[in-house]
């Protein structure tokens, strides 16, 4: 019935919003299964769909980091397993250094076989962000981890379920037995069910579709999915030119990027060379991350409503070289380097891109907990202006999808009360099109805890493009009960007690083109 030799345009629109719809499907069940309000409320999490060698297919409208990274946790898998994978298996994957983001963020994968159990015909995956996955503080964000052990348990390729067998002893035996074990294993462990939840969905799912259309069309699909995607990156290049730029973090560490255009081929390449080397602080992304970024800022110049799949990255090369700060070595800590240094690989590719300006360029990590509650926030700021458009004020940008809990699930959940939460006036920057506003959020406390914050834009500022002003940077503070005010830096950690406040004001976006 379906051609598998040319893909015609009716049938490819089909499978593309099917494979998405599967996905989409995943999400729902992790959602409604999970039991942290980070998956649950937050919704950071997300699921995709993989060929049989690990190539994303088609994900939902997730977390931006998440799916551009997720493919190497796969390919890793297949790399690392391919003998003993057998029907009824889910593996458990965090390692940074091959295809996971932070340790938070863990995800759970799922071979598909065919109906014979003998071949494997796809993987699905959910990656979700758990609330507590050991480390030095709670919430697993700690500020100035200088290794990845600091930051909590790693799981690398773990076998998490045997044909069909929940392996809870093994779990929650890596769980407790870590330097600094997580510290909510039974959340942990009800969230690590809803994720094998959402992938069964996926399985069923799929199968259904294999046995509707045949495996033959159903496989077609999925490689005509990647080809469209690829051609409609292929025709973004096609209007870009050249560029480059050098971006300054406040830590002082710098990213170079310089994209180079080929017309003859359509295609780009991406080279990092000139960026700092690894860095002794957390704000190492992993190369999965920087590839994840990447993809991001390509996928975001098509204009055709496509999946981000494999297909995205094959007009492009992406040179990183090994030991910078976008491509570190074990152990290096890398807890923000997928939260805020992918932030800034983006606003550094659109500068050179010369398409948009920097946006707030941090996800303002906010985490807070004892040994009773953790609980990890990320909150919004301005997005930057582009060429025919203003910033928008107060949304996640970018590398970061989620949504804020609600103060009236929060305050529930958690001994905290949210104060106010309102719009920043006058600090996005001003322009022919102007950046959008921060917001500023006020959390009191009325339990003693640890809270950390890990940001970024406090000292240097969001930038402007083409004579639009910057946007204004962002500031921590805390109002103890006493009066006393104290200032924080971009990244802290403070003892919080009963009726002090801390203050998040969030950076605004940069301005694009001077203000007639």
């Amino acid at each position: 019935m379906y051609n598998t030799t040319q893909p015609d345009p009716v049938s490819l629109e089909i499978f593309k919003n099917l494979y998405q719809f599967i996905a989409e499907q995943m999400g729902i069940v992790l959602q409604n299964t999970a039991a942290s309000v980070n998956i649950k409320e937050r919704l950071d999490f997300s699921c995709a769909i993989f060929d049989a060698s690990g190539l994303l297919v088609a994900n939902a409208p997730h977390i931006p980091v998440h799916l551009g990274s997720m493919s190497e946790s796969i390919r890793s898998l297949i790399n690392d397993q391919s003998d003993t994978l057998k029907p009824g298996n889910v593996y458990l994957s965090n390692n940074p250094y091959n295809g996971g983001t932070h340790l938070p963020d863990v995800t759970a994968i799922t071979p598909v076989f065919d109906e014979n159990e003998k071949q494997i015909i796809f993987y699905v995956a959910s990656r979700g962000h758990q609330a507590d996955i050991g480390g030095i503080t709670p919430g697993s964000m700690p500020p100035h981890s200088t290794t990845v052990e600091e930051e909590g348990i790693i799981f690398d390729n773990f076998l998490l379920v045997e044909q069909g067998n929940f392996r809870e002893t093994q779990v929650r035996e890596i769980l407790l037995s870590h330097r600094y074990p997580a510290r909510n294993p039974n959340q942990n462990i009800a969230d690590f069910k809803a994720q094998i939840a959402a992938n069964e969905r996926g399985v069923q799912e799929l199968r259904k579709m294999v046995s509707q259309y045949g495996l033959e069309t159903v496989q077609a699909y999925m490689k005509f999915v990647q080809d469209n995607a690829e051609e409609s990156v292929r025709r973004a290049i096609d209007v870009l030119k050249d560029g480059s730029f050098i971006y300054e973090m406040d830590n002082g560490a710098r990213i170079q990027v310089k994209v180079t255009i080929n017309q003859e081929k359509r295609s780009a390449t991406i080279d990092f060379t000139g960026t700092s080397g690894q860095l002794n602080t957390n704000f190492n992304a992993p190369k999965a991350v920087t590839q994840a970024a990447v993809l991001y800022v390509f996928r975001t110049l098509v204009d055709d409503s496509i999946p981000l799949n494999a297909g995205c990255l094959k007009p492009l090369e992406i040179i990183i070289p090994a030991g910078c700060m976008l491509n570190p070595t074990y152990p290096a800590a890398v807890v923000a380097g997928n939260v805020e240094t992918s932030q800034a690989i983006v606003d550094a590719l659109y500068g050179a891109l010369g398409v948009m300006a920097a946006s707030q360029g941090t996800m303002n990590n906010f985490t807070f907990g004892n040994d009773r509650y953790q609980y990890y926030e990320t909150i919004c700021g301005g997005a930057g202006a582009g060429i025919n458009f203003d910033g928008t004020d107060a949304v996640h940008t970018h590398m970061t999808n989620s949504r804020l809990t609600d103060p009236e699930v929060l305050e529930t959940r958690y001994p905290v009360l949210v104060e106010s939460f309102s719009l920043r006036p006058d600090s996005g920057g001003q322009g022919k099109h102007s950046g959008g506003d921060g917001v500023i959020r006020r959390i009191k406390f009325l339990e003693s805890m640890t809270a950390n914050i890990l940001s970024g834009h406090r000292v240097i500022p969001p930038f402007g493009l083409n004579g639009g002003e910057a946007g204004q940077v962002g500031c921590n503070w805390i109002q103890r009960q006493d009066g006393t005010q104290e200032n924080l830096d971009s990244t802290a950690t403070v003892e919080m007690e009963p009726g002090d406040v801390f203050i998040i004001e969030t950076p605004g976006g940069g301005g694009f083109g001077q203000k007639s």
